[in-house]
């Protein structure tokens, strides 16, 4: 039945879409790419694509995917993966208008994926499902509480307010706190205890039928941390803690989503965990689910026309490492925590690298030709 849809890739220019594409390519999909502009053309180079479409911003690529592709039969209606919160937003904004057209990731409603990008709604959805989390207060910018613990860490409210990744800070003092407020640009701004982490964990999967089905596929930890940065070095294992597992699948019920997802946790120093959020989009990682034998969007999409059997999102594999190339060199050999030698040693032994794949080059050239724009 699959063979009747067309795949859709609408996101911006990433190894995030590459991953999604190189994993409907390796089952003989052939998608269309509705390629947003980004920092630099990478997921367009795949050879896996059937037709690329090109947009300087969301909107218009929003625009193309209704007018190009809108008009399907009810029977072989296309499928839409995202895999950034911008477009995942947009298109979230516009569930409405969408479904009867597309199948794509949703939780049943107009703005319900973007009520839950808010950092305080999610909070309150995971103490719901019974999810420790570090003590939090948002408030508005420029506003000190209090009564809260220093260290804290500042963070937008959502990820599509503000400066997301530049908003965020780890103050030791109101003093502290009062500078970072002078660099933060979201309105709105989320207060959380600093945990002093051992390690982050991330869980992947996806669910059909609004949450009632949530399938866990992998689950990652760094070989080493980067403040303030995320670690391009993992390990890729079974997901842990089956009690966690269950109270994951509860959040994704309750949110009535479909779609591929990952939830993030920080592990304290007595390995204790600390939920941070969930991605309602393809998170950056997912591709070395397809390498353990777990094809996260061709899965989704087999269950959301009755085809996933139900033992075909379970299955044992043997831990092994991914890496992002360019990151982890600059981070690690410019810097001169290693040789050459041992970085290369360590990337033979990856089984899973988000540029470099032998059979679809072009992403990797392309990383190469113009890596000082990676670093």
């Amino acid at each position: 039945m699959l063979g009747k849809h067309l795949f859709i890739v609408i996101a911006i220019e990433h190894y995030n879409p590459l991953g999604i594409i190189r994993s409907l390519g390796e089952k003989g999909i052939s998608p269309v790419y509705v390629a947003i502009k980004g920092k630099l053309e990478i997921a367009s180079k795949s050879r896996y694509i059937s037709k690329c479409h090109y947009a300087a911003t969301v909107e218009e690529g929003y625009q193309i995917l209704i007018k190009e592709y809108g008009s399907f039969d009810a029977e072989s209606l296309p499928f839409v993966f995202c895999s950034d919160d911008r477009t995942m937003g947009y298109l979230d904004s516009h569930y409405d208008e969408l479904k009867g057209h597309f199948l794509l990731f949703n939780a049943g409603e107009n703005d319900q994926i973007n009520r839950y990008m808010d950092k305080s709604e999610i909070l309150k959805l995971a103490e719901s499902c019974g999810l420790n989390y570090a003590r939090t207060v948002v408030c508005e910018n420029g506003t000190i509480p209090k009564d809260i613990e220093y260290p804290i860490i500042t963070k937008s409210i959502s990820p599509n307010v503000g400066g997301w990744k530049s908003d965020v800070f780890i103050c030791g003092s109101e003093d502290e706190l009062a500078e970072a407020y002078k660099k933060i640009r979201s309105p709105k701004v989320l207060l959380q205890k600093f945990i002093n982490k051992k390690n982050e964990l991330e869980y992947y999967g996806f669910s059909v039928n609004h949450g009632e089905d949530v399938y866990l596929t992998i689950a990652t930890d760094y070989l080493y941390l980067i403040s303030g940065y995320y670690s391009p070095y993992m390990n890729v294992f079974q997901p842990p803690y089956p009690e966690v597992q269950d109270k994951i699948k509860e959040m994704i019920r309750k949110a009535g989503f479909e779609g591929i997802f990952s939830v993030e946790f920080v592990v304290d120093e007595n390995d204790v965990l600390y939920f941070l959020e969930i991605n309602f989009r393809n998170a950056t990682w997912s591709y070395a689910s397809t390498s353990a034998g777990l094809n996260l969007p061709y899965l989704w999409a087999k269950g959301m026309v009755g085809e996933l059997a139900w033992n075909e999102a379970r299955r044992k594999f043997e831990r092994f490492r991914a890496m992002v190339e360019p990151i982890d060199y600059g981070k690690r050999v410019d810097t001169g925590k290693i040789t050459v030698a041992e970085w290369l040693a360590d990337f033979k032994d990856a089984k899973v690298t988000y540029y470099y794949d032998k059979n679809d080059l072009g992403p990797y050239y392309m990383m190469m030709e113009k890596w000082e724009k990676l670093k």
